[in-house]
């Protein structure tokens, strides 16, 4: 058998087929849910991704017999390792036919990258920042992918064991929430309770309020100060927070997110998040080969606009820490569900929350729930 052959992504071609060997590998499967072309390219490109700013990156592609066989991204997010007083390479955008010697050589490709950059783990799958994909799926090949999450096959983590000294590092879970026919007694008993005790209010949003009024920003500061404390985080910038805030609020439907402000405080402080967004699930695996044209639009429309779909996806949910002994999380959860009713929605997605989070998944305890996906990042010791 020919050796592989590991090329690095040098220019604007190279990295189309970078991201193209994603929905060649995954055309067709019934549970992968690509991402965007267009985001992709936002994503990865070091002009326009805010995130490079602290970050530096390269992108490998491995060929045998001059057919691409896998890729991966290696990633060193500074400001991330200052704040965790670590010295990690991230591995990313991983993706290999089920072959040892190619799941191989990618991961010792990135080893040897961030050895050269005196790094001494590596760790992954991750993205640049946590606002990006992370954790290689271990449990639940037979669940529907979500748009904020990665899908793997089978035989990924079955390398990862193969090959010897990767060990666990963390371990994300997500739920599906059945939406109850009524609001949960307690969820309504709670949120008017401490609307009179602590006089904390939902906020709706408007277009104005978000662009004008300062709130797109307010969102992001909650984020950033809710997850600060969490696995691998690093503080949003402010490029990247207006970022994400041109990039996704102008399509969200401002009736699925929720705010919460402590109306105590002069400027009525926003202490809590809820951002929700019908599933784009089955219009992405709509979109041939992530492209809008020329009929992927209307399936992403028919979502976004007018809910065809039985999911919602909790992209974020964030109360702030004083807030949370509260019971604020009752407020988020008795403005949405209606919303949820209204617009058909069978089941909610969580999005990725670490297993040990035990005050993230005691907010679902008045929903039926469902533990369906689990996901690993794994990390090597990098010898120098």
């Amino acid at each position: 058998m020919s050796p592989i052959e590991i090329k690095k992504v040098e220019n604007r071609k190279d990295l189309e087929t970078f991201i193209q060997f994603h929905y060649d590998l995954y055309r067709g499967d019934r549970y992968d849910v690509p991402n965007l072309r267009s985001d992709e390219i936002n994503t990865l490109s070091k002009k326009k991704n805010a995130a490079f700013d602290f970050c530096e990156a390269d992108y490998f592609m491995a060929f045998r017999d001059g057919r691409m066989v896998g890729r991966i991204a290696a990633i060193i997010n500074r400001k991330a390792n200052e704040r965790w007083e670590r010295k990690s390479v991230r591995f990313g955008w991983i993706d290999f036919i089920d072959d040892i010697e190619v799941s191989t050589e990618l991961l010792r490709t990135v080893e040897d990258w961030g050895r050269q950059r005196g790094m001494t783990e590596i760790v992954g799958p991750l993205g640049f920042t946590d606002m990006d994909p992370e954790g290689m799926l271990i449990h639940g090949f037979d669940q529907l992918g979500t748009q904020a999450t990665l899908y793997n096959y089978p035989y990924y983590p079955e390398h990862m064991e193969r090959m010897g000294g990767w060990e666990k590092d963390n371990d994300y879970v997500e739920y599906k929430l059945y939406v109850p026919e009524t609001v949960p007694e307690k969820y309504q008993k709670i949120a008017e309770m401490i609307t009179k005790r602590y006089n904390l209010h939902v906020k709706k949003l408007t277009k104005k309020d978000v662009f004008k009024g300062g709130y797109g920003q307010k969102i992001f500061d909650v984020i950033n100060e809710t997850f600060g404390h969490l696995y691998g985080y690093s503080q949003l910038s402010q490029r990247q927070i207006d970022q994400y805030v041109n990039m996704y609020l102008p399509m969200a439907d401002l009736n699925l997110v929720t705010l919460i402000e402590d109306r105590n405080t002069p400027d009525n402080k926003v202490v809590g998040v809820g951002i929700t967004i019908p599933s784009l699930a089955y219009a992405l695996q709509r979109c041939r080969n992530g492209r809008l044209l020329p009929f992927g639009w209307w399936h992403v429309l028919r979502a976004l606009k007018f809910h065809k779909t039985d999911v919602v996806d909790l992209l974020l949910v964030g109360i702030l820490p004083e807030y949370r002994s509260k019971g604020a999380n009752a407020l988020l959860f008795s403005d949405l569900i209606p919303w949820y009713q209204k617009y058909g929605f069978k089941w909610g997605e969580t999005h990725v929350e670490m297993e040990t989070n035990e005050k993230v998944q005691s907010q679902w305890q008045y929903l039926e729930r469902e533990c369906h996906k689990r996901r690993r990042c794994y990390v090597k010791a990098i010898d120098l």
